[in-house]
C-alpha cells in the first residue's frame, strides 16, 4: 500500500483505520472519502486530504482513484445490522450495489480492494459455537445478506479478473473514538459509556446472549496486516473469520464491576437486535487468519476493559 482512499472514512471504523493508515504511511496518501453532510472534522480533515466519494457514484470513485493514483481501497461503507432491517432497499443499494461500483473501477484501475464482512454473514444452520471458516452462510437479516453477497462478488472479481480483493469477518467492535452506529453489538459500546457517567445501563440484549466481540485496536491491525499479507499463503479471501473474545451482557457488565463497583445494570430487551443477535454465531474459529496471515489479537477482555474505562475517563472528563 501506498496510495490509499477510504471510503466511509467518517464512520465507527473508518475514522481510526484513515488516522492510522496516515501514521503508518507518512510517504502515502491516505485519503478520507465522505458523503455529503458527514464531512471530515478535527485532526481527520487536517492531516490529510478529503474528497467526496459516495459509494453508489461510480464517477466519484473513478475519479479520485485517478487523481490520487490510489493502489488501494478500504470500502467501509455500509448500513449496520438495525438500520439495515429499517431500511433493507438502502442496506443493498449501499453494500451490494456501491461495492459492484467499486469492483468495476478497480477491474480498470488494477486496485486493491477490502470490504469488511461480519459477523452477521452466519445463520441459524452454521455451528453456533466456534463457527468454521467454511461453513453455512444463511443470513436471517438484510445486513447478513448483503455481507453474504459481498463475500461472493469480492472472490468473483478475484477469480474472473485477478482484483485483490480480500475481507475480514469482523464481530462486534468496542471503540472510545467514535460513536455507535446502530449495530446490534453496541451495547457493548454503550455499556462503558453508562459505566463512565456513573448511569445505570439499560441493556437491550437479554443475558445469555453470547457475541464475539473485538477492540477497535486489533480491528485496525486486522485490516491492514491482511492486506500486507503475502497473496501466495491465502487460501481463502473473502473473508475470513477473526475474533478476539465473547460474551454475554453479565460477563461484560461483571468485568465493569471490578472497577467500579457500584455500576448497575437492567434488562429491557430490544424484540429485533434480540433476534438478530440470536441467529449470529456464539464465537468463531480464526485457525485460518491465524494460519494464513498470523493473525492475534492483542486485547482480551480484561486489557479491553481497563483501557476503555481509562480512555473514556479522559474524554467525557469524568472521574471514575
Amino acid at each position: 500500500m501506498k496510495n490509499v482512499l477510504i471510503i466511509g472514512s467518517t464512520g465507527q471504523i473508518g475514522s481510526e483505520l484513515t488516522m492510522e493508515l496516515r501514521r503508518r504511511l507518512p510517504s502515502g496518501t491516505v485519503v478520507a472519502g465522505y458523503i455529503s453532510g458527514a464531512e471530515p472534522k478535527g485532526e481527520l480533515a487536517e492531516t490529510g486530504p478529503s474528497a467526496v466519494v459516495d459509494i453508489t457514484d461510480s464517477q466519484q470513485i473513478a475519479d479520485t482513484v485517478v487523481r490520487y493514483g490510489i493502489d488501494t481501497v478500504y470500502n467501509l461503507a455500509a448500513l449496520l445490522s438495525a438500520v439495515a432491517e429499517a431500511k433493507p432497499q438502502l442496506a443493498w443499494q449501499v453494500g451490494v450495489g456501491g461495492l459492484f461500483n467499486l469492483l468495476e473501477v478497480a477491474r480498470e484501475r488494477r486496485c486493491a480492494v477490502f470490504t469488511p464482512s461480519s459477523i452477521g454473514a452466519f445463520g441459524d444452520e452454521a455451528p453456533k459455537k466456534k463457527t468454521p471458516q467454511d461453513t453455512f452462510r444463511n443470513p436471517k437479516t438484510m445486513y447478513g445478506v448483503t455481507k453474504v453477497t459481498g463475500e461472493l462478488l469480492s472472490d468473483y472479481y478475484f477469480r474472473r479478473y485477478g482484483v485483490d480483493t480480500r475481507s475480514v469477518r469482523f464481530p462486534g467492535l468496542i471503540s472510545y473514538v467514535a460513536p455507535p452506529g446502530g449495530g446490534t453489538t453496541d451495547y457493548a459500546v454503550d455499556i462503558f459509556y453508562s459505566a463512565v457517567k456513573g448511569e445505570r445501563f439499560i441493556c437491550p440484549i437479554a443475558a445469555g446472549t453470547f457475541m464475539d466481540m473485538m477492540y477497535m485496536p486489533d480491528a485496525l491491525q486486522a485490516a491492514i496486516q491482511l492486506m500486507d499479507a503475502d497473496p501466495s499463503r491465502l487460501k481463502h479471501r473473502n473473508a475470513f473469520n477473526i475474533t478476539a473474545m465473547s460474551f454475554d451482557p453479565e460477563i461484560i457488565f461483571a468485568q465493569i464491576r471490578r472497577y467500579i463497583p457500584d455500576f448497575a445494570m437492567e434488562y429491557c430487551v430490544d424484540p429485533l437486535r434480540q433476534a438478530i443477535a440470536e441467529s449470529w454465531p456464539d464465537s468463531l474459529d480464526d485457525s485460518c487468519a491465524r494460519e494464513e496471515w498470523d493473525w492475534n489479537p492483542h486485547f482480551d477482555l480484561d486489557a479491553m476493559t481497563k483501557d476503555m474505562l481509562n480512555k473514556l475517563e479522559i474524554k467525557l472528563k469524568h472521574k471514575l
